[in-house]
């Protein structure tokens, strides 16, 4: 029998060992998808209690779940987190940016929000930390990407950046999402929370039913590219990628 992989917090510690205040565990959903946005979950924890948190039972790679597992664990693993968030870029930002710019543009709007939810959004002449990690702060945040490139960084301060309170000091882990616990968890909340958009545009208007996104998640299915082929595209399909 094959094991799985239990998602520890070891990098985590490891992280809040270097002076990190908080840690942020990213992964992406959606990216190969035909239609719909793709999304970056965020997962953050106070590095004070890195040594102390359970790492919630059950939770893995969200690829390596059923979607009920996922369901059931979504209210266990965000009552776990200190903050947790999940930035999106639609289909029609991946067409104009490129899929790996969209991606650090949705995991920055996602630490934005994450960050002002840990109350990190205060202005400098508050005393607190200025936007996008300029000037001085008291804040330092560390970070844990799904996967060999740093596309957060990258996309920092560009032109089409959301103002990030502080700017996080990232690292890549192949294979985060199985062996990282706050990967773990951005990995579920994110799947669940795109999993359950397509269902409800697939859902709510009778335009989109022949593409069986309800099904596929706007997936690259056979139903899904015969759709596309007798039907066209529609809004919501990524006009720059291969559609049948």
């Amino acid at each position: 029998m094959k094991t799985v992989e239990v998602p520890t917090l070891d990098l985590e510690q490891a992280i809040a060992d270097q002076g990190a205040d908080v840690i942020v565990g990213f992964d992406e959903v959606g990216r190969g998808a035909l239609a719909g946005p793709v999304m970056v979950g965020a997962a953050a924890i106070w590095s004070r209690d890195a040594y102390d948190l359970q790492v919630p039972v059950g939770v893995a790679d969200s690829k390596l779940l059923t979607e009920r597992k996922r369901e059931a664990m979504l209210d266990e693993v965000e009552s776990w987190c200190a903050a947790f968030a999940v930035g999106q870029a639609s289909n029609t930002e991946i067409d104009e940016w490129g899929i790996s710019h969209a991606l650090g543009i949705a995991a920055l709007r996602a630490l934005r929000d994450v960050e002002i939810q840990l109350g990190m959004g205060a202005s400098a002449h508050d005393g607190g930390p200025t936007c996008n990690g300029e000037g001085a702060s008291r804040w330092q945040i560390g970070a844990i990407l799904d996967g060999p490139h740093d596309y957060i960084t990258k996309a920092l301060d560009t032109f089409d950046a959301p103002d990030v309170p502080v700017a996080a000091k990232v690292v890549t882990k192949i294979k985060g999402d199985r062996s990282c616990a706050t990967v773990a968890v951005a990995s579920v909340i994110a799947k669940v929370t795109r999993d359950r958009l397509m269902v409800d545009i697939a859902r709510g208007n009778a335009r989109y039913a022949p593409y069986a996104w309800e099904h596929n998640k706007g997936y690259g299915s056979a139903a899904h590219r015969q759709a596309i082929a007798q039907f066209g595209p529609t809004p919501l399909h990524r006009m720059s990628w291969h559609l049948v």
